[in-house]
């Protein structure tokens, strides 16, 4: 059985699809949703529908395919699957379904053949350009039937050096959100990650820079010695209490020993996984891991995807990453629920969280766009990090004065319903309005049940272009999606947002002199 946001992602794919005779989707799913259960029952109806459909999965990591097969088989038992991948030992190309490894069949189009459907996991590891394993395959399949489409999944549908993946040039032309980090957070379907200052942080003055991300040998020798692992050892253990389950990221294979022997010589039971661990060997460690017979896993460039552990509730990060896939992906890691656990805490040795803002509004930055820390401060009375327009801590209850100083912290509140107040609401108005800056926007007001409370008005950026506009869109698809809505027909008037039934009341939060809304209840 489907829960109800992962149906609505099958219906949005399927309008999607009616409107768009040609273009390919990309799917935005947050880590722990359960994309598997969607392609599995998507794939079920195509195939019930038109079962001449022939479906390739792709992916890149012979975890990934296994996971996904397996995922396909328990929604479906008796699905026409098969596997191709090197990694595996499979090449099962014969079936309706082929859930393969794009380093196994970026060459083998012809062997794969006529393909009516790719679908392509961890899609934002596709290049914009022409180049790469993923580009020439779907050239080749697109070649062998011109009337292909391509559905990308990802839970960050963003690139290094270019910004979203539906930016031009690029593969993909629209994205879809059926549901977001926060919605399955308020309906415990998702797990908190909660933050804490870390007195140990890396000097990175000398790390130089190559390709947008930082250079690995630098970041080794700025942040792997053996007083600094001592040192996050203890704070991990010291910030840790009842914590059983630490996923520990390192910036490379002998960064990740370091931290593993530092943490043994604490009596901390721990292993470490990397490229080179054994297929064999790294299956042993993750079951202990899972079993937590192992509390502590330390990994270099391993476990960002392809690993699905619910019972983490520790992320240490000490891998600095000028990637804002890399950082969701790894915090994505402790968003699963699981019996017993609370939250996810995050010890941000990296300081990753102050670079990308918050883990469910991170900043996507275009080309060039420079880095730069989030506007923070911490709560003097309890530690807490909030945004610097928060005048009371959501903690403790500080309150600041009007005007508080500027301070520039390692790190940020690492989500963003910090400080929020929620008013019943009677109804809304859309319209076209323009900025100061002289650019057309979508806005809507939400009116008050109370003459004592404010008007809310909230912006929707949606032909600005960039990452602004995929902010504005992805808080609009939400809102569509949770009202059944569509959100195809912008260009020529608002009658149909003005049409949808409003919320009953908001929760929002104030941002300087405008407000932020954080949650609309139905």
């Amino acid at each position: 059985m489907l829960r109800d946001y992962q149906q609505r992602a099958i219906d949005m794919l399927n309008d999607w699809f009616t409107r768009h005779p040609e273009g390919h989707p990309v799917l935005e799913m947050p880590t722990g949703s359960g994309k598997s259960h969607v392609i599995a029952a998507y794939c079920q109806e195509a195939l019930r529908e038109w079962p001449e459909t022939r479906i390739l999965m792709l992916t890149h990591v012979k975890e990934l395919i296994e996971q996904n097969a397996s995922k396909m088989r328990e929604y479906w038992p008796t699905a026409p699957l098969g596997i191709y991948s090197a990694g595996l030992r499979q090449r099962d190309a014969s079936q309706s379904i082929v859930f393969g490894g794009v380093q196994s069949l970026a060459r083998k189009a012809d062997e794969i053949g006529h393909v009516d459907l790719l679908i392509v996991d961890e899609a934002h590891r596709i290049p914009a350009g022409a180049a790469g394993q993923y580009r020439k395959l779907i050239d080749d399949l697109t070649r062998i039937n011109p009337a292909l489409r391509v559905i990308g999944l990802t839970a960050t549908p963003y690139r290094l050096g270019h910004g979203m993946i539906t930016d031009p040039p690029a593969l993909f032309s629209s994205l879809i959100v059926p549901v977001t980090y926060m919605e399955l957070l308020k309906s415990g379907h998702l797990a908190r990650l909660t933050c804490k200052r870390t007195a140990t942080t890396y000097d990175l003055d000398n790390v130089r820079r190559r390709g947008g991300e930082y250079v690995e040998a630098d970041l080794d020798a700025a942040v792997n010695d053996l007083k600094t692992n001592d040192d996050v050892a203890a704070e991990i253990i010291q910030h840790a209490g009842d914590r059983r389950s630490w996923i520990v990221f390192a910036v490379s294979v002998a960064h990740a020993y370091g931290l593993r022997d530092a943490l043994l010589r604490r009596g901390v039971t721990a292993a470490t996984v990397v490229g080179e661990t054994p297929s064999e060997e790294r299956a042993d460690i993750i079951a202990a891991f899972k079993r937590g017979e192992i509390q502590a896993i330390t990994n270099a460039n391993v476990l960002t995807t392809g690993f699905d552990a619910p019972n983490v509730d520790l992320i240490a990060a000490c891998r600095p990453t000028l990637s804002t896939s890399l950082y969701v992906q790894m915090l994505g890691r402790g968003t699963r629920t699981a019996e017993g656990k609370k939250d996810c805490l995050v010890l941000d040795f990296a300081g990753i969280v102050s670079t990308h803002g918050p883990f469910d509004n991170p900043v996507v930055r275009k080309p060039g766009q420079k880095t730069g820390d989030a506007p923070v401060k911490v709560c003097p009375e309890c530690d807490t990090l909030v945004h610097l327009s928060v005048m009371e801590c959501p903690t403790c209850g500080h309150v600041w004065e009007r005007k508080p100083p500027s301070l520039k912290l390692h790190d940020d509140p690492i989500l963003s319903d910090a400080a929020e107040e929620t008013i019943p609401v009677t109804s809304w108005n859309w319209s076209v309005e323009t900025s100061a800056a002289g650019k057309k926007m979508l806005s809507v007001r939400y009116y008050p049940r109370s003459l004592s409370q404010p008007v809310i008005r909230e912006n929707f950026v949606v032909w600005h272009g960039g990452s602004a506009t995929y902010m504005a869109m992805k808080r609009l698809a939400a809102i569509a999606a949770r009202v059944n809505g569509t959100i195809s027909g912008l260009d020529n008037g608002i009658d149909e947002l003005q049409g949808w039934p409003c919320p009953k009341e908001i929760s929002y939060r104030r941002n300087g002199k405008y407000f932020d809304v954080t949650r609309r209840s139905w």
